[in-house]
């Protein structure tokens, strides 16, 4: 069975930016059939709206189904795999995924974030969902605490990579090419 990899952009994102076609791209090379949505309403995120968007686009989810996700986006395949019943999937990759961001500057962030930030994730059934995570930080990320890292490794024993001078991971910090995501996945693949 083909292994299948979902990559999950974040809040105002697409999957044609930073370094989401790059991975796309040298997935597909190994044999990796790729999927990169656009999620909806990328302006004003809702968790309703993205979590059951990616739940279709999934279809069934088993364990040669992995995930990528970035900041956002690892909230939406958290909420995600919490809903998954007695079903595992290959593994995830958690990129500036958060708990928290300390760093909103707007009401209108705020408010749009609220709902990600208040609405808790049953980590018990996330962690049930997978054997594998990997939570990749940067140690300069303006936007999700390095502290956040500990969540993950706590809760879902996930293995912690902090890269050095990687911002958010994002277009504006000129991010094209993010081998350690490549890396993480291959690693789990040859785990399962």
């Amino acid at each position: 069975m083909k292994k299948r990899v979902f990559i999950v952009h974040g809040w105002e994102g697409t999957p044609n930016q930073a370094w989401f076609p790059w991975i796309k791209k040298e997935l597909e090379k190994r044999d990796f059939e790729v999927f990169a949505p656009q999620m909806p309403n990328t302006e004003e995120p809702k968790i309703e709206e993205w979590v059951p968007f990616l739940a279709k686009q999934v279809g069934e989810p088993n364990e040669n189904s992995y995930f990528v996700g970035h900041s956002i986006g690892c909230q939406t395949i958290m909420r995600y795999l919490e809903t998954l019943e007695d079903r595992k999937v290959g593994g995830v990759i958690f990129v500036a995924g958060f708990f928290n961001l300390p760093n909103l500057e707007t009401e209108e962030e705020k408010e749009i974030a609220k709902p990600w930030l208040e609405r808790k994730i049953n980590l018990k059934k996330v962690k049930k969902a997978a054997d594998n995570f990997v939570a990749i930080f940067s140690d300069n990320d303006s936007d999700v605490s390095l502290s956040d890292s500990e969540i993950f490794k706590q809760k879902l024993n996930a293995e912690i990579v902090v890269e050095h001078n990687r911002g958010h991971f994002s277009e504006d910090t000129g991010i094209k090419e993010l081998p350690i995501v490549l890396d993480s996945i291959l690693k789990l693949e040859i785990r399962n």
